[in-house]
Parts: C-alpha cells; structure tokens; sequence
C-alpha cells in the first residue's frame, strides 16, 4: 500500500478511527472536509479479495439499485489499484445487536417499533427483486434520530428470473440460517430472509437466540427441529408471530406482504407498515457509475436539501400512492458468512459450507491517535490546526522594511482578526484534548457500562486482571485496551476494545466495549463474563 491509494480519499474526507474490521476490509469513520459530515468509510483490498471481489461489485450494485429510509445510503465509491472505498451514511447509534445487549431485552413496545422498521426495509428490498440473505441485529444500525438502517449487502441475491426463481448458495450466519439452507436444498431467498427476521425478533424479545449451542452441529439440529424456549414475559401474540416466521416447512411461513398488516405490528398503530420509499425514485447519481469524485457528492447534498425535505416527502408519498400493488421479484448467487469462527474445526465435511464474510459493521469508536502502520499513517486525518499555523507563520515572518511597518502593521491586524475568525471555523473544539494520562468525556449511550468507582486508573486495573486471568491479550493505549481472543490453533476469533471513561451525565467513570471482529453473542457471552468478574 502507497499514500497514493488514499490520496483522492483523503482530498475530501478526514480520516478517523478504524471502527470495524474483517478478513480483507475495514471501516473508518471520516468527516466530509467541506460540510464536517461525518461518513463511514469501507476499505476493502482489493488483491486480498480474490475471489471474493464479485461479491463487492455486487453489494455495491444491489446498494445504488436501493434507495430507502431504512437502509444505509451509499453516497460514493472511489476505485484505486489496490483499494475499493465505499463512502456510506454514519450512523452514531451504533448496531442495535449493542442496544439489545445494553438492555438485556426489549420491551415489546420498543421492539415493534424496531421492528416495523426491519418489516418496511425488507418488503422494498423483496420488491426491488432482491433477498439479503444475512439478517441479523449486527446488521443493523441505529441512525441519530434512533431509526433503524439496514447494512451489508454483500450476501445478497437479484434471481434474474425474480424472486421465486431457486437458490442454492448456502450463506449468512449459521444462528440465523433457515433450516431449508442448511439441508442444502434450493430454496426461496425472500422466503429463508423470513426465518431470519423471526430470529431477529426472538432476540429483539427475549436478549438470546432461539437456537444456539456451542457446537455448530447442535445449531443445525435445533434449527432442523424448530423447537425453541419461549420466556415466560413474551405475550401470546409475540409467541404466535415467532410460531408463524419460525416455520420450518418455508411454504408454511408467513409472507413480508402478511407482516404489513399483521395484528402484532398494528398493536398502537393506525396504519400498516409502509414499505415504499420515501426517496426520490431514482437511482443514485450518475456518479456512482464510475470512480471519479466531485465534490457535490449527496454528503453535501444532503446539508443542503434539509430544507426541502417536507416538500420533498409530501410530493414523493403522493407519488407512491400511484405504484403497482406490492409485488415480490427473486435473488442470483453471492456468498456467505460463518460467524462461529471457534467452531469451524467441529463441523464434519458434510456441514454445509458456510463462507466466512470480510466484513463487519460500522458503529462508532474514538480515532485512532496514534497510528502505528503505514496504512494508518497514510489515512491519518489531517486536523485544521495544523492547516492554520502554516499561515500564521507567514503572517508573523519579520518586516524588514521600516518604512512600511505602520501601513504592513494596520494591514497584519486586520489580516489576524480575520484568521482568528477562520481559526476559530476550523478548529472542532477550544477544549483541552485528553492525553493518553487522563480518560475521555463520553455520554452515556448503550455500550457503555457504567460502574460506582470514581477512580479510573483502579477500574483499569481491575479489568487488567481479569483479562489476565481470562486469557484475553490485549495491548494497552492509554486508557484503551485492544484486546483479542485466539482460537487453540492461534486463529484470531475475536477483536474487540474496552475503554474506560468518564461520564458526562451522570457524573460515573465507566467501560465502553466495542467488538470489532467475532461472533456477536460469544463475544456478549465474554462481555457478561469479563464484566461480572470486575469488582463494579
């Protein structure tokens, strides 16, 4: 790699910290150098891809063909020899598999309106003609106005023939996999994205997942059965919804167009789900057909058009009113995502082959200070204090003519009253920056654990032990620690970063946890373990 594969990037956008990372990409987040909006930034390589590279052509195609509130918008691609650079919408929320975590269950209240949200998205993706193929809470981000926004497409499917046309990839994670995918039959791509939203909803509801087992076989078994606990504060009708999406016959299955209306979803609602969009109907800019940036990329866009978006709205619901009845189309053929990395030596070759994906999703993280490679050296951000000084420098240089000081001198005041004014545009904060000596201010928010101690070099203390004692490596930054788990053969299983900080409201120092890479419940099982060994 070469600061030449970043250098159209980094014309536009600062590069942030890195806030998720897979087998052959990884995901900063960046700010947009003109507007300050804040984007997350895809990285993929693309000589480490191989094989794998279709299914990011393909993943970007289904993401300019897919236009809706509830999916994460691409706003531009930028193609290097070497890297591929999706810029697409941040979503400060972070993944709501982190939410349902932070509150052990939801209540069913809060997941329906999540819920209806999931049911929206996934009915316009059916009807664009495409299944996702890869469901799952990870796989969903919260926007900053706590809306859902659906991610990773890379597991998707566009059946030429529609919809109905058969599939026989077998992909997405094992936990959320339809039984008819892991017999190996062909099978309905919309149909087998219901058996997952059903999983979905399970965990929305109940904080675990209907069918799991710490060996992959085990999985499939229950899976096969269908037979799933049901806690005792589900209600009657969130038991008889799971029964009806967790059938194991598919044509037995609830359809998305039965969802829309279903007597569950409509509980405090007066209108069913709508799934069309709300955007223009029109495919992203011509932009996204080739690699070439220009600065009017929807990031800026989007500043500007908050002004129009009621109008903008009115006019294009009055538009849909007008649209076909709903009607589902078909997948073609990507590929898979096995999330139980630690299991993968357990499964007898007649397992279904579950591929592993290189990616994981964007949640917020802090940036990086200190990067340590020449990647992270090439994509450092480049902060408008350093950009500043150059031109105080000039402006202080020595004036040699004394003739000329008074008329230099008047002009240089004025010259400085309007820097200070730039000055203070450019740079994000007047506050003192944190050191690595003293732990960051964050706001409470779902990855956040809070603790009584008031001392925050004796939590880290504290949280050190345990690692050790749970034979977690880690690599201490400051107030950071990145930690890994390796697998018996020395494969790393899971990435994951646990910062301890103070609290703005309440007034608490406490652990922010970020997974990076792994299955998402073993590492919630690893977080409940490391967490409850802490002396909180």
């Amino acid at each position: 790699m070469a600061g030449g594969d970043y250098e159209e990037i980094l014309k536009y956008y600062e590069l942030h910290g890195t806030v998720g990372t897979g087998g052959f990409a990884k995901v900063k987040l960046a700010r947009h150098r003109l507007t300050g909006e804040k984007v997350a930034i895809k990285i993929m390589d693309k000589l480490a891809l191989q094989d794998d590279l279709p299914r990011v052509k393909l993943e970007i195609d289904a993401m300019k063909d897919l236009s809706h509130q509830h999916i994460c918008r691409l706003y531009h691609v930028i193609e290097t020899p070497k890297k591929i650079f999706m810029v697409l919408e941040y979503c400060p929320g972070g993944e709501l598999f982190d939410y349902i975590i932070s509150k052990d269950h939801l209540s069913e209240e809060e997941a329906r309106i999540f819920f209806r949200q999931i049911v929206s998205a996934i009915a316009y993706v059916h009807s664009q003609g495409y299944a996702h193929r890869d469901l799952k809470p990870e796989n969903l981000l919260i926007d900053e106005e706590h809306n859902l926004k659906l991610i990773d497409f890379g597991l998707c499917a566009k059946p030429k023939r529609g919809l109905d046309y058969h599939l026989n990839t077998c992909c997405g994670s094992p936990a959320y996999a339809a039984p008819e995918l892991i017999q190996g039959k062909a099978y309905i791509g919309s149909e087998a994205d219901i058996w997952s939203m059903g999983v979905l909803l399970y965990a929305l509801l109940c904080g675990f997942l209907p069918f799991d087992d710490d060996n992959v076989m085990a999985v499939y078994r229950k899976i096969m059965r269908g037979k799933y606990s049901i806690p005792k504060w589900l209600s009657p009708s969130s038991t008889l919804l799971l029964d009806q999406m967790l059938q194991v016959d598919p044509k037995k299955r609830i359809t998305v167009q039965h969802l829309l209306s279903h007597p569950w979803l409509m509980q405090g609602f007066s209108d069913a789900v709508q799934w069309q969009s709300k955007y223009p109907h029109s495919r992203p800019d011509a932009q996204l057909e080739d690699t070439e940036f220009t600065v009017s990329t929807p990031v800026t866009r989007k500043v500007a058009s908050k002004k129009h978006k009621n109008k903008e709205n009115v006019e294009t619901v009055s538009a849909f009113r007008n649209e076909m009845p709903f009607a589902l189309p078909t997948p073609k053929t990507p590929f898979a995502k096995s999330q139980i990395e630690t299991q993968v030596q357990a499964v007898p070759l007649r397992a279904p082959a579950f591929k592993e994906s290189p990616f994981t999703a964007v949640t917020p993280i802090k940036k990086l200070t200190n990067p340590t490679n020449a990647d992270e050296l090439a994509a450092a951000e480049i902060l408008p204090e350093r950009r500043c000084q150059s031109v105080e420098l000039d402006l202080n240089l020595p004036l040699v003519d004394s003739s000329q000081k008074k008329r230099k001198a008047k002009i240089l005041g004025s010259l400085e009253r309007g820097l200070d004014k730039v000055i203070t545009m450019l740079t994000p904060s007047k506050k003192k920056r944190c050191t690595r000596h003293c732990p960051r201010k964050l706001k409470a928010h779902c990855n956040i654990t809070t603790t009584h101690l008031l001392n925050p070099d004796e939590l880290l203390n504290e949280i050190i032990i345990v690692l050790s004692k749970k034979h977690v490596e880690y690599v201490q930054k400051g107030y950071t620690l990145k930690c890994q788990t390796l697998s018996d053969f020395g494969k790393v299983t899971m990435e994951f970063e646990l910062e301890v900080c103070r609290l703005t409201k309440p007034e608490a120092v406490g652990i922010r946890r970020q997974r990076l890479k792994g299955d998402a419940w073993v590492y919630k099982r690893l977080m409940e373990d490391i967490l409850s060994s802490c002396q909180l």
